[in-house]
């Protein structure tokens, strides 16, 4: 689930269905302002469930109208017009046809919208170029090759996400099965830093970078319960670990416009907002919660109205004013 960035297309999102089979649905959906409330406008069917869902990058609306989707490989779709979406570029790394590795997230770069990095269960991160071309008089054409791909970690790497750091187009970092976090440069490709290690070796799933300031950036465990905060000046030990979860984590989102925000949700049912700015003294509590009525899977703060945030849980997609 992804929110759109898009000055021009503010309330819109893209949901993906997870059905463990391969036929499944990405939905487009809409805010309708004359009955004020949110309408599909188009779906469109994906192979095997979305590990991810994002528009690109592009608030002024300088490129085309594309959404990205990982599963068993990179795609881009356009959004043609409100009802219809088509498959415009399939990109694919695997030189062995036979064999698919899945990709288990990807990041699309918000300073260079022609960058994408995606993460791999074969342990690579595999770092993307794309093209718009021209052809013949037809509408501009996306493909995409290859730049770089690397042996990000020892085991499966789960998430990968773009730093603001140093320009915003450089840096990114990764985790992954083997319970680290791991900080890479694209202009020097030959080493890695790693910036955590989970003490107990568990797996890190998901990756979240503060979108105010590029220090500080938010992991969770697989199966945990708590999320840690990390920042990247004091490698290896966490700022703050927040702890209210009863159950496992699945999301952490970032507020867009605010350094000390951020926002988790998991399997007990619950969203929580914190407040950040005390750290390194604990943080107790969240500022706010809310309480759905199942488990959240899926959570969005939308970076062009900070005031809604949104969760997925069973069939259902929540918008939450804050």
């Amino acid at each position: 689930m992804n929110w759109s960035v898009r000055h021009d297309k503010k309330f819109r999102l893209a949901i993906g269905s997870f059905i463990e089979e391969y036929n499944n649905k990405v939905q487009i959906v809409g805010l309708d302002e004359e009955r004020s409330e949110f309408r599909a406008r188009s779906m469109f069917d994906h192979p095997y469930p979305c590990t991810k869902i994002m528009w690109i990058p592009d608030a002024k609306g300088l490129y085309p109208d594309l959404l990205a989707t990982s599963g068993d490989y990179l795609r881009l779709w356009r959004v043609v017009s409100d009802t219809e979406t088509r498959l415009e570029c399939l990109l694919n790394n695997n030189k062995n046809s036979d064999f698919c590795a899945p990709l288990t997230a990807f990041d699309w770069n918000e300073v260079e919208p022609n960058l994408l990095g995606t993460s791999s269960i074969d342990t690579t991160c595999t770092i993307w170029g794309l093209e718009t071309g021209q052809v013949l008089g037809r509408v501009n054409v996306v493909s995409g090759h290859v730049k770089t791909q690397l042996i990000a970690h020892d085991k499966e790497v789960y998430d990968i996400a773009f730093s603001r750091a140093g320009g915003g187009r450089d840096m990114f970092a990764s985790v992954g099965a083997d319970g680290s976090v791991r900080m890479f440069d694209l202009r020097h490709l030959e080493h890695s830093t790693i910036i955590y290690e989970d003490q107990n070796h568990q797996p890190l799933l998901r990756l979240c970078w503060n979108k105010q300031d590029p220090n500080y950036l938010a992991t969770m465990a697989m199966d945990g319960m708590e999320v840690i905060i990390l920042d990247v000046r004091v490698p290896c030990t966490p700022v703050a670990k927040l702890n209210n979860h009863r159950a496992c984590v699945n999301g952490i989102a970032w507020a867009p416009h605010s350094s000390c925000h951020v926002c988790t949700a998991g399997d007990d049912h619950q969203a929580l907002i914190w407040d950040i700015q005390q750290m390194p003294r604990a943080i107790e509590d969240p500022i706010l919660a809310y309480t759905a009525d199942g488990e959240i899977n899926q959570i969005q703060w939308a970076a062009a109205q900070p005031d809604w945030i949104s969760i997925c849980y069973n069939n259902i997609l929540e918008i939450l004013r804050v």
